[in-house]
């Protein structure tokens, strides 16, 4: 077949930008905000290092993933350019590489977030890339870019027209994180890009700061990762902890544990608990359910007021069966599915009701 890119020019990625009129920046330096993840031995990670360490073999591989991560800042400028230093840089049959190892633009005007393109990677990518994207006028905005889900990004300099103005960005309304645990759902599996995994579209539409701590096929439970969590500073703390379960056995010895071991060191932290995004379930997926809601419905019988529960079908209501890309990770439109039904509970949550 005939390259793709010489029939449709659409599909071709420039990696070669002109740079003649940009100043970079490096996006460590202020006045640059880093949210997500914190810089420690040459890499951006999600937890500790030593906290990794401490889980699993497989939450050490990934938590240097920077999903969930995120960088903001005001500008004026008309060209917003990246050169992005990566490894480890996932490829998956079922996940688009801008999903994985991509980074996407959005841009805030008055009280209005909206997107402006993705920084698309080369599809033979081996330490990074650049790219590049335009504004259509000189006028200031707050500009996020959010980072890779499925890559670890190491270094990032951000290119600016050479006359832009460059400022902090504002806190969030929330500053105080959002902090998401679970399995490659909440990692990013499988959106099309960052900017379009649940926890991001919550973040947009909520004005949330948030944590990602999705670790795919990891995610289990264990005593190091509750004892981390638990002594988190967080606004709200998101559950969904399910499917890395090897079986229903051992999700009905450790789900409720670890429910607990966050409520024992924050009483009156609001906690929402979600089982597995499904419309159609097994009988497999419903008893794991009901292990979930019992989670649920203990807390409220011993007088848990900050307890709230969201389940499988209600997550996927808006799209029923169609909402993944393999009855299991969510696609785009089964990420919208979750966050609108998270919404009310989250905005009730943080006084948005």
């Amino acid at each position: 077949m005939a390259d793709i890119t010489q029939i449709d020019k659409n599909f071709a990625v420039d990696t070669e930008i002109n740079k003649d009129h940009l100043t970079f920046y490096d996006m460590e330096q202020l006045p640059f905000r880093i949210y997500g993840v914190t810089k420690e031995n040459g890499y951006f990670r999600r937890i500790p290092e030593a906290v990794a360490k401490a889980v699993n073999e497989g939450v050490y591989g990934l938590h240097t993933n920077t999903a969930g991560g995120r960088v903001r800042f005001v500008s004026d400028s008309t060209s917003i350019a990246i050169h992005a230093e990566i490894d480890g840089i996932s490829k998956f049959s079922h996940m688009p590489l801008t999903g994985t190892s991509g980074l996407d633009l959005y841009v805030k005007e008055e009280s209005l977030e909206k997107y402006i393109g993705t920084f698309i990677p080369p599809h033979d990518m081996k330490t990074g890339y650049e790219s590049m994207l335009t504004l259509p006028n000189k006028k200031e905005r707050l500009i996020t870019i959010n980072f890779p889900l499925y890559s670890n990004l190491k270094k990032l300099y951000i290119g600016l027209d050479q006359d832009a103005c460059l400022k902090a960005a504002p806190d969030y309304t929330y500053e105080q994180p959002v902090v998401y645990y679970g399995s490659s759902i909440t990692q990013g599996g499988c959106a099309s890009r960052p900017g379009n995994c649940y926890q991001h579209i919550l973040t947009r539409k909520l004005d949330c700061n948030h944590v990602n701590l999705g670790f795919s096929g990891s995610a289990r439970g264990e005593q190091a990762m509750i004892d981390h969590i638990s002594q988190m500073d967080m606004k709200v703390f998101v559950l969904d902890y399910d499917h890395n379960a090897p079986n229903v056995e051992h999700l009905s010895a450790t789900h409720e544990k670890v429910f607990k071991g966050v409520r024992s060191a924050q009483p009156k932290l609001p906690i929402i608990i979600m089982a597995r995004p499904k419309y159609y379930l097994s009988a497999d997926d419903t008893r794991r359910l009901e292990i979930i809601r019992t989670t649920y419905e203990h807390a409220v019988a011993a007088g848990d007021k900050n307890v709230y529960f969201l389940d499988g079908p209600a997550l996927m209501a808006d799209i029923e069966g169609d909402g993944t890309v393999d009855n299991t990770h969510p696609n785009d439109s089964g990420f919208v599915s979750m966050a609108r039904a998270i919404m009310p509970v989250l905005g009730g949550i943080l006084g948005l009701d």
